[in-house]
């Protein structure tokens, strides 16, 4: 009989342990929404303005806990092609990549629900720039901040539900023959639902 009670303590703690190891992964489908503005392009008319399009993109964000509480996100991706408009006409394509490193405070963790805000920053590399067939182009780099809200709803098990939002700070010069022309702020907010393992 003691047997039996030790065995069952040993596989409670150990269950226990697992559910507090310090990594945590996520995958999320994350719509990015825009700002959608932009200086007036030099040599346009002061009404024509560039915009970038939105979309929805696959999202994996690997998370460390340093304590209950604290804890880092990296968010991840691959490179993302967005279409540019000027005056509603399209002008081209480019791609990005947006790592993001983020500091969380998880207000009640070990809880059906465990809400979370962040703050971190955004590093944004541009490539594959094909504005006015070749003639127009993106600064290569874009850092800012970034900030975040969302909550985890345990499911079953080391699983769970995730809601997440981010703002970031994303702006780049459109240069033509190297010479500054506008000025995009794509400034996205990002819109995301996924699930969560802790190992």
């Amino acid at each position: 009989m003691k047997r039996v009670v030790m065995t069952m303590i040993l596989g409670a703690l150990s269950l226990n342990a697992v559910a507090e190891t310090p990594w945590l992964v996520r995958a999320r489908a994350v719509h990015i929404d825009t700002a959608d503005k932009s200086d007036p392009v030099a040599g346009a008319g002061a009404s024509d303005r560039l915009s970038v399009s939105s979309r929805t993109i696959p999202e994996v964000d690997i998370s460390y806990f340093f304590t209950q509480h604290i804890a880092a996100e990296l968010v991840l991706t691959y490179p993302q092609k967005h279409d540019v408009y000027l005056d509603g006409k399209s002008i081209g394509t480019f791609r990005h990549l947006p790592p993001t490193l983020l500091a969380q405070y998880h207000f009640l963790p070990g809880a059906q629900f465990d809400p979370y805000v962040g703050a971190g920053v955004n590093w944004t590399t541009f490539s594959k720039n094909r504005l006015l067939n070749g003639a127009a182009s993106l600064e290569h780099d874009s850092v800012g901040l970034a900030v975040q809200a969302g909550v985890d709803v345990k499911l079953t098990g080391n699983w769970s539900l995730n809601l997440d939002v981010k703002k970031m700070r994303l702006r780049s010069d459109v240069l033509i023959g190297g010479v500054k022309a506008s000025a995009v702020r794509v400034d996205p907010v990002l819109l995301g639902v996924g699930v969560g393992y802790r190992f």
